[in-house]
This record gives C-alpha cells, structure tokens and sequence, in this order.
C-alpha cells in the first residue's frame, strides 16, 4: 500500500536530520564556490551526474566514448543512452521553476523519445522490479497498480511543492516516493535523480552547478538500494541518511575534478602559441565542456565559420592540447586526451563497491 505524502508530519532521528542540515550547508557551498567560474564547469558538473546516474543502471562507457557520442562518431549504445541522460539532467534544470507531472514527463521524454515509443507517458501496465519477465511472484518490489499512479504523482506533487521541510530531507522523501510509485516502464531510476537535482535547484540549494550527488550514490549504490528498500518499508531517515553521505562523497570527488581541470588549463597557458584575443582560447575553453570537437560543434558553440575552424585548432594541436584522430580532410574531429582522463579518474574515483539492484 503506497501511502499519501503529500501532508505527512516529518519525523527523522536528529543525528540523520543534522547530517542532513551538514549536507545542505556544504552542497550549498560548493555551489557558491563555482558560481564566479560557471561557464566551463557547470557542464561538465551536470555531464559527470549524467554518467554517474547512468552507471548505477549498469549503463557504462569511458568519457571518449560519451564525448564521440555527442558528436556523432560513436554509435554504441550505452554511450548514446548516457548522452540522452543529459538531455535529460539539462531538462530538469531547465524546468526546475515548476515540478509537476508535465516536467517529470518532460524529463523521461528528453531520456527515453529516441528508443522508446512510450517515452514521456505514465505506465498503462503493471511493472516488477526483479524476479524475471513471467511475474511479480518473486519479485524483489512491486510498484502500485498503473490505476493508481496519476494519484500518486499528483500526491508527489504537492510534497514537492511544501516549503516547510529541510531540503535534503525533502528532496531524498521527494526521490524516494517517486522511485516507489515507479510511474513509467522504464527509466524510473535515471529520471528520478534528475527528479531529485530538480529539486535541489527548485529550493534554491543549488543555483549555477550541478552537484554530482549520483556519483556520491556510486559509491555504495547497495547502501543505495537498501535504503529505498528501508523507505518503503516505513523508515524515511535512511535514504535521507544516504542521500546526505552522497553528497558529501560528490562534492569532495567534484572538487579534485574541477581541481584537475584548473591545472589541464593552467598547463595549456604555458603551452598554446596563440594571441590572447585569438579564437583559438575560446575553443580552448569549449573542451572543458566538450572534450571530443568536431568543426559543426564548434561552429555551433562559437560561431566559428566551417572554413575557419582548423586555423584556430592548429596551435591547440601543435602544443598537444587537441589530438586529431579522424583521417583526412573531411569531417574531421579532434580530442583532449587530458580532460578525458581527468573525466575518467571522476569515475573511477567513484568506483562501485557493491552491485546493485535492477531499477
């Protein structure tokens, strides 16, 4: 039986709702920490919880391989799922100014419209997590009848919309009741943490960045699971108890990347031979955003004609900023090997110490 929420007395342990109140306080921090250098890094903030949230889903794929995807040079499926994964992080920040069911729409769309016709549209059957295709009989979690789940998402709603709870706590119970009504056929995990980083910059709590709050949830996704599990079963202080840790886990994992950035950048400062006003600084910046650029791309974000392009990346190739690894003329396409890597020690650092559930 899936209970109401939306005017539900909050009653958490006080050591879970001071390390709530902790987490808040420093999510805040990192966010205000980032606000003078949003342009190259809240990119690559919201890229890192794409591919984080991904990764819980047991949907992989190393930085070169989500960064050609974007492009257009690699077609594997994994990395074109992560990609969509942004689309979706972008949606749910774009719509953070109204949370209802036409946003949480939105979000499974910008996910889903590519693979799944039903993308955008809440589930018209029932659904089981585990226990194989036959039934629900053994599975580990059944979510309410599909009758139900209009109610329940309007129910979510008005939680979402209540201004008297602290915003961790809110935004966890927010995350968690939507993982249990579990509204769509698929998707419900991916969607759900955009859900939850709607959430944080509806309230305010973040303004510029995109915390990576899944690749704190990464690191202990069975902790993760539990505590969905614990949720469900009555007890709302241990997701908000794991979604605090989380955010501890991504904010220090954030900082040594954007760390790691700052000296990519200081480093190609002593390197690229190019005037200070030249164009050739702007698509310098671009790779902190997009580390794997073709001409379109930055045509696109710079507004560098098509004829153009390979004056300005010249010096970023012979200072070894930018590795060619097309060949020939046409439709040539460059990458920063450093910024990858330093994209690719984001995710290892994360890691995954348990297996998770299916979601």
């Amino acid at each position: 039986m899936l209970a109401p929420i939306a005017a539900a007395q909050l009653s958490l342990p006080s050591a879970v709702l001071a390390e709530s109140e902790d987490a808040a306080a420093e999510l805040a921090r990192f966010d205000a920490d980032l606000g003078t250098e949003i342009a190259p890094f809240a990119s690559v903030l919201l890229r890192s919880e794409s591919a984080a949230s991904s990764e819980i889903e047991n949907l992989t794929a190393s930085a070169r391989a989500i960064a050609e995807a974007e492009i257009g040079t690699s077609n594997r499926r994994n990395s074109a799922q992560i990609v969509a994964n942004v689309r979706a992080m972008e949606a749910a920040i774009n719509l953070a100014d109204r949370i209802d069911a036409d946003t949480i729409r939105q979000m499974h769309w910008a996910l889903l419209h590519d693979v799944d016709e039903s993308a955008g549209h809440f589930r018209d059957q029932q659904v089981w997590i585990g226990g194989g295709t036959l039934g629900p009989h053994k599975a580990m979690f059944v979510p309410p009848h599909e009758s139900r789940v209009d109610a329940a998402i309007d129910d979510l709603i008005r939680f979402a919309d209540r201004d008297d709870l602290p915003t961790v706590a809110h935004a966890a119970i927010a995350h968690a009741q939507f993982e249990t009504i579990h509204p769509f056929t698929d998707g419900n995990g991916r969607t759900g943490r955009a859900l939850l980083q709607s959430m944080l910059r509806n309230k305010a709590l973040t303004r510029t960045v995109t915390v990576p709050v899944s690749a704190g949830l990464l690191t202990d996704v069975r902790a993760y699971f539990e505590a969905l599990d614990a949720y469900r079963a009555g007890d709302p202080g241990a997701i908000v108890a794991q979604l605090a840790r989380a955010s501890f886990d991504a904010i220090a994992n954030g900082r040594e990347l954007i760390e790691d950035l700052r000296q990519i950048q200081a480093g190609w400062a002593d390197r690229i031979k190019a005037r200070r006003d030249s164009a050739t600084w702007r698509v310098a910046d671009l790779l902190m955003r997009h580390p794997v650029v073709n001409a379109a791309l930055i045509t696109r974000e710079l507004g560098i004609r098509g004829g153009n392009v390979s004056r300005y990346v010249e010096p970023l190739a012979a200072a070894r900023v930018l590795i060619e690894f097309t060949d020939g003329r046409r439709n040539r396409a460059w990458r920063s090997v450093e910024v990858l890597t330093a994209l690719d020690a984001f995710a290892a650092r994360a890691g995954r110490r348990a297996a998770p559930a299916e979601s």
